[in-house]
């Protein structure tokens, strides 16, 4: 039986990398680069779901991304919020113009009450927190607004292909009592996750966002291949930032 000192240790000082194994580190510095990327870059799944905002991603979601990722997710490693959200924080910075100054909004994806609660926390929330830290230490004027829930329940997406995904999560989400009028206070808007695979779900919750915001002061929101809703009164840019997506995401960016 381990000595009690070594069961702390291991929470102190995790056993190994998360990426890659290595030992007596959380996330050594060779999978701290994978996860930041070579440098944020517009992605677009294949499909592209209509609607989907402009999205840009850090690293591709493979090898020790991939692994850091569950392990923050899945295995409740906290300590990941760090580095994820920097990388997060690269991604946002990606999608706004050079020198604008415009406060932005980071409104984090929600996940499913059940997935929190066997989680016992929300990795997406949490990521959000910590990319709007590191966006402020950059002088990024920011916010985080939770303002997005799911109003039924949406079956796991983890088996389901880029059809099925659409037609789980379509109409699933809507935003909280109050939270147009934040939403519209700020004026520019950042859907975060921590990972796109179909785009699915950032599709939705632009939706969510255009619905709820068109009833006032109708703003525009900015859809992917550039695409606009009609302006009215006010304005609000809609885009997306992820920590990672699909490879293939990737080379259709570049193409």
């Amino acid at each position: 039986m381990r000595a009690w000192w070594q069961d702390l240790s291991d929470l102190v000082l995790p056993a190994q990398c998360a990426g890659c194994g290595r030992s007596r580190t959380s996330l050594c510095a060779r999978c701290v680069r994978a996860v930041r990327g070579a440098g944020a870059s517009r992605v677009r799944p294949r499909p592209e779901p209509p609607g989907l905002p402009v999205v840009h991603a850090a690293a591709p979601y493979r090898d020790a991304v991939r692994a850091v990722l569950l392990a923050h997710k899945e295995r409740g490693a906290l300590g990941l919020a760090g580095p994820l959200g920097e990388a997060l924080a690269g991604a946002v910075r990606a999608g706004l113009p050079a020198g604008d100054t415009q406060p932005v909004a980071l409104v984090p994806v929600p996940s499913a009450r059940r997935a929190v609660r066997a989680r016992g926390h929300d990795p997406t929330r949490r990521l959000a927190y910590a990319a709007a830290a590191g966006l402020r230490r950059a002088g990024v004027p920011v916010r985080v607004l939770a303002v997005l829930r799911q109003r039924r329940a949406v079956a796991d997406q983890s088996e389901l292909d880029a059809g099925q995904r659409l037609a789980n999560v379509a109409g699933a989400l809507d935003v909280v009592a109050g939270g147009a009028g934040l939403l519209t206070e700020v004026g520019r808007i950042v859907l975060v996750d921590d990972l796109m695979t179909t785009g699915a779900s950032l599709a939705e919750a632009a939706r969510a966002i255009h619905v709820a915001t068109s009833s006032g002061a109708v703003p525009a929101v900015v859809m992917g291949e550039g695409a606009t809703a009609p302006v009215m009164a006010g304005r609000i840019t809609v885009h997306a930032a992820v920590v990672s997506a699909s490879p293939d995401s990737f080379e259709i960016n570049r193409n």
